[in-house]
């Protein structure tokens, strides 16, 4: 799923390509797409984009007469910009033609989870808005109050969008071993300094990712968004070197998320118990990275 720094950078290019054009076509080849009937879609013809903004991990444009278009791209929703006269892909669920080119929606696989909202009005852009603390202008004691609202592991709050914005699974892992902190840590037991050292990890890693995004794209419209990048120290490494210690990545897995950590790095050398592999080997299962085959 497309998170904050993928976001962003979505947002700044379509900043560059769409603000003072015109809408003047839409298509929506897929009955699931559009979520809202009223305002009608057709509404939105005509109008000139004022604004884009992200809403957490949501991509909000902003028309004439205070109509918003809000797309959620959820896991496999992507964007793509195409000059004016060149054909559109099948494969796109949405294309939206302004006077400078045309944006397609696509989403891989068969379940349609991507949506898109037509509402007009600040009031009912902000029932789009889950509420989480923007963390990039957030202070530390900001952070640490809203990391302690509720009672959860370390992964579940920086990736519940109520209390933390544009955070998923592919950056979570990041920040966590950033601030080499365990991802099964609760709130509650996180002291002053850990949680300190989890907000400094947590912008660096955001303002980090955003510029190699920004480079990566090149001016270009990014085409090459997703969770699993080479540069990456943990996410999507499991068994890759650890870019700290050389230690084997570990993983937990739970049904269609998993977490990467380093357990020299962020548990004491302990492994955290994958769910199905633990249970398959029972009382073998190895208690630290240590006691781990690592050819297994």
């Amino acid at each position: 799923m497309p998170e904050l720094p993928d976001v962003t950078v979505y947002v700044e290019a379509l900043e560059r390509r769409i603000v003072g054009e015109r809408l003047e076509r839409f298509e929506i080849r897929s009955p699931f797409l559009l979520r809202t009937v009223e305002p009608a879609i057709e509404a939105a013809l005509g109008r000139r984009v004022l604004a884009v903004r992200r809403i957490g991990k949501r991509i909000a444009v902003g028309l004439e007469g205070g109509l918003w278009l809000v797309l959620h791209l959820m896991i496999a929703g992507r964007l793509h910009w195409l000059p004016r006269g060149v054909p559109v892909k099948r494969t796109a669920l949405a294309r939206l033609e302004f006077g400078s080119g045309t944006l397609t929606l696509t989403e891989a696989g068969t379940k349609r989870r991507a949506s898109l909202h037509l509402v007009q009005g600040e009031q009912a852009l902000a029932q789009h808005d889950p509420g989480g603390l923007e963390i990039l202008s957030s202070s530390a004691a900001e952070f640490a109050r809203q990391l302690r609202r509720e009672n959860h592991t370390l992964k579940r709050a920086l990736t519940d969008p109520r209390l933390f914005s544009g955070v998923g699974n592919a950056y979570s892992d990041e920040i966590l071993h950033a601030a080499r902190l365990s991802p099964l840590l609760l709130t509650s037991r996180i002291d002053d300094e850990q949680a300190r050292r989890l907000h400094s990890a947590a912008r660096e890693q955001m303002q980090l990712w955003i510029e190699r995004l920004r480079q990566s794209a090149g001016g270009e419209f990014p085409e090459k968004v997703t969770a699993f990048r080479p540069a990456m120290a943990v996410h999507g490494r499991f068994r890759l070197p650890c870019p700290v210690c050389g230690t084997p990545v570990q993983r937990i897995r739970y049904a269609d998320n998993e977490t990467n950590y380093c357990a020299r790095c962020q548990t004491g050398g302990r492994l955290l118990a994958d769910r199905s592999l633990s249970r398959l080997l029972k009382e073998d299962w190895p208690q630290s990275v240590d006691g781990f085959d690592r050819e297994a």
